[in-house]
């Protein structure tokens, strides 16, 4: 596994991607509307099987109505940290289609692969526009679907937490050895030509 401290691209990817990271530390920042829905239309226009779009982001802003409510819903440990953030946004996506020629429901395989895309870009977004993202899975997913009053036949994967990036120091002495880019395994481990490798004993 690469260390912390080793981040570069062992080809020509973009340094947009190598750059983004996930950050803890956030300075307690308004965001607007304006500039929320921009990071969301960039998620819209995410590919996705036969153009289904299974993807839904639902979120609350930082000094709205909705904001303590959301973060309710996240586990102590990312309250602890993510109350200081200006967004949250929760994905979910949509688990059936409609069948070309039938016209009936049936299963959407990639919802969940779709989704992610929409996420991904979502978060690079606003990494470009200077705002930092941490995506997570720490919250109490029955309490979030019905405080989102999700409909059963969509699937709540996630939740990413925009804001400003603050100082580390503003973060528990545990965290701060934290609050740096990590490193990735090696594409070598990732990615395989024709088939998958054999499993070592």
């Amino acid at each position: 596994m690469t260390k912390a401290s080793e981040r570069s691209a062992e080809t020509s990817a973009n340094s947009f991607i190598i750059d983004r990271w996930s950050p803890r530390a956030f300075t307690p920042a308004s965001i607007s509307e304006e500039t929320l829905q921009a990071f969301l239309e960039a998620g819209r226009w995410a590919p996705s099987a036969y153009n289904g779009q299974p993807w839904r982001f639902l979120y609350a802003r930082r000094d709205t109505p909705d904001w303590d409510r959301f973060l309710s819903w996240l586990i102590p440990f990312n309250q602890s940290w993510a109350q200081h953030a200006s967004a949250l946004v929760f994905v979910a996506s949509h688990t059936v289609t409609f069948s070309s020629s039938t016209g009936e429901p049936v299963p959407a395989p990639t919802h969940a692969f779709d989704a992610g895309a929409a996420a991904v870009l979502v978060q690079l977004q606003a990494s470009h526009a200077g705002w930092a993202t941490h995506p997570i899975n720490g919250f109490d997913h029955a309490l979030a679907r019905a405080g989102l009053e999700l409909p059963d036949d969509y699937a709540l994967h996630a939740a990413i937490v925009i804001g400003q990036q603050g100082e580390k120091a503003a973060l528990p002495e545990t965290l701060q050895g934290k609050e740096a880019p990590s490193g990735r395994r090696p594409l070598t481990e990732l990615a395989f030509e024709g088939r998958f490798p054999p499993r070592e004993d």
